[in-house]
């Protein structure tokens, strides 16, 4: 492969990302926009079947399994996991290939339908075993969908940014994660509210799905007016396009894959506890909680999220990378066993404090991501590095962290045995962070290959 194949582009990138000139701030907030809404309405998707799963589809799809059914129905949540890393192949060699943009339209349209289809699923009772066959079906397509949506969304927020702000850009996709929890609070407590308890566990579960139909069309038509990454277009008119994304990022990047995937399995575990289902299944079924005011509590713990995600990326930005993630994880390896202690007294008040405090170092490791995979990459090879990268480190960090910590509780009898296993994945991601090179102070001109 010749030099002008393998070069990065320059000066229109630095141009593109360091200045505003004209409708630059324009563009870029049509790519905050299209990132956020559309990242939020993905994992609202996702996020919805977690939270049903977690309270209802144990007795709807899994009740032949006797105690096994309800960690059965956390597993379905796991097994989507296993399709990222296509999901996240595909939509990496269509993003380094043809554009960022395209993946955001296609991933966010394979959710929405997967999503619906849930939604209109009959359950065991009606047609037996092809029942859970189907719902498990269903949602490893959610997952491939899931696999490439990370990837597209924040490269494209990313690539769009000024030099010492691609932290802050890259957030808002990252915000997508406890906004589609929050939205998915919203719309479950709606619909429990209004059809009450019976009605909703009986038929109103599948609103919720259904419902997913009307955000799809509305993040579909804000995707669609977003402009395509400025670092693609001039990889596109310099022809130094990869030809073959994932065999040149295996053959030269892999080891990197490996290192940004540890760098979040000790997020994607904790982060679980809250948006995979775990705590609301425990504290409402162990201690009895009211579903709807864990729900409330998860609400205010996602709000919290939020703006750490927010405040972790601004500070990745003036300090660097590797300083806020070494400050999050070593944060959230010493809360775990308190929190978790917690969890297990049952009492509204400590719960709340739980998850609270949970979200603060969640917020700090979440916000920088995005930035830290792109600037980990060359740009021909950026969205597959980033995808790939997610797509592993959920597969090792989330999977299956609701269905541990669930056995774990069971097996010991005690939910505080769940805090060894999340702080151990903490410390992966905290010993990582030592090994990590800083470049959110270098253009992205700069970044060739490396």
């Amino acid at each position: 492969m010749g030099a002008n194949q393998t070069a990065e582009p320059k000066a229109s990138v630095a141009l593109a990302t360091d200045h505003a000139p004209g409708g630059e701030g324009k563009k870029r907030r049509r790519v905050v926009y299209a990132t956020l809404v559309g990242t939020t309405i993905e994992w609202y998707d996702f996020l919805v079947y977690a939270q049903v799963a977690a309270l209802l589809f144990g007795d709807l799809f899994f009740s032949g399994l006797g105690q096994w059914s309800q960690l059965t129905a956390l597993a379905t949540a796991g097994v989507s996991f296993f399709f990222r890393p296509l999901g996240a192949i595909i939509s990496g060699y269509l993003g380094d290939r043809f554009g960022r943009r395209i993946v955001l339209v296609l991933t966010l349209g394979l959710m929405g339908l997967s999503t619906m289809l849930v939604g209109l699923l009959p359950t065991t009772a009606a047609i037996g075993i092809a029942a859970p066959i189907l719902l498990i079906l269903l949602r490893c397509l959610q997952g491939l969908s899931a696999g490439g949506e990370w990837g597209g969304a924040a490269m494209l927020a990313v690539e769009h940014a000024r030099t010492g702000h691609r932290g802050r850009m890259g957030a808002f996709p990252q915000m997508g994660v406890p906004l589609g929890m929050m939205l998915a609070i919203v719309v479950m407590g709606t619909f429990n509210a209004l059809l009450g308890k019976e009605a909703f566990d009986a038929w109103g579960w599948r609103l919720p799905f259904l419902f997913s139909v009307v955000l799809v069309l509305v993040g579909h038509y804000v995707r669609t007016q977003v402009a395509e990454s400025p670092v693609f277009t001039e990889l596109e008119e310099s022809k130094a396009k990869a030809k073959t994304p994932l065999r040149e990022l295996l053959s030269t990047h892999g080891t990197k894959v490996l290192k940004a995937a540890a760098t979040m399995v000790g997020n994607i575990a904790a982060g679980y506890m809250i948006v995979g289902g775990f705590a609301l299944a425990y504290v409402t079924s162990a201690h009895d909680l009211p579903r709807a005011h864990v729900l409330m509590l998860l609400f205010a713990a996602s709000a919290v999220w939020i703006a750490f995600t927010y405040v972790g990326a601004w500070w990745s930005d003036r300090s660097g990378r590797p300083v806020v993630y070494k400050f999050g994880y070593s944060m959230l390896f010493v809360l775990l066993l308190p929190q978790f202690w917690l969890l297990s007294q049952g009492t509204e008040l400590g719960v709340g404090v739980a998850l609270l405090t949970l979200a603060v170092p969640l917020g700090l490791t979440y916000g920088p991501q995005s930035a830290l995979f792109a600037e980990m990459f060359p740009a021909r090879i950026r969205l597959s590095g980033a995808s790939l990268a997610y797509a592993v480190g959920a597969v090792l960090g989330g999977a299956f962290a609701p269905m541990i910590a669930e056995a774990l509780t069971q097996g010991f009898g005690t939910v505080i045995a769940v805090a060894p296993y999340l702080m151990g994945m903490a410390l992966i991601s905290l010993v990582t962070a030592f090994f990590l090179t800083d470049r959110s102070t270098e253009p992205q001109e700069s970044m060739a290959d490396r």
